[in-house]
């Protein structure tokens, strides 16, 4: 398996309820390098950029994307780039699926999610995903590769 990062957001749920520390920590306790972190309110811009591929998306009669981009800007939200072997798809297992309600207790989700949309975590879903999140949210001088 090949060292990759993967890109993190604490959302406004987890800013909100005190959780950025107690889900770092349990991040980091899988061995995963920490390689940047910093706390940021989002804009439209950036979540219209990053959301891109649902902008369109309808659920049940409503467009998703206002009121997720609406949340979204609620509070601060906390970024970090994590590094390892295969760490993508790991934080996705130790997240939980993104419906926090089918969430098994033991994932983060599980254990601090409400719903869909307060599920704790946004994650990226890909290597390719990744790296463009990365980009999206982190200037190359925010990363630090060389600490481990």
């Amino acid at each position: 398996m090949s060292d990759e990062k993967t890109l993190i957001l604490f959302k406004p749920d987890c800013v909100r309820k005190n959780l950025s520390g107690v889900v770092l920590l349990r991040l980091l306790a899988e061995g995963f390098h920490l390689r940047g972190l910093k706390m940021m309110q989002l804009d439209d811009a950036i979540l219209r950029e990053h959301y891109a591929h649902i902008i369109d998306l309808v659920i049940e009669g409503e467009p998703l994307f206002p009121k997720l981009s609406a949340f979204m800007q609620t509070s601060p939200v906390v970024a970090l780039v994590l590094s390892g072997p295969g760490v993508v798809t790991r934080v996705r297992s130790i997240l939980g699926p993104t419906n926090s309600m089918k969430a098994d207790k033991g994932t983060i989700r599980g254990d601090f999610g409400t719903n869909s949309m307060l599920n704790i975590c946004h994650a990226s879903d890909s290597p390719e995903s990744a790296e463009a999140e990365v980009n999206r949210f982190f200037k190359p001088e925010e990363l630090f590769d060389n600490v481990f």
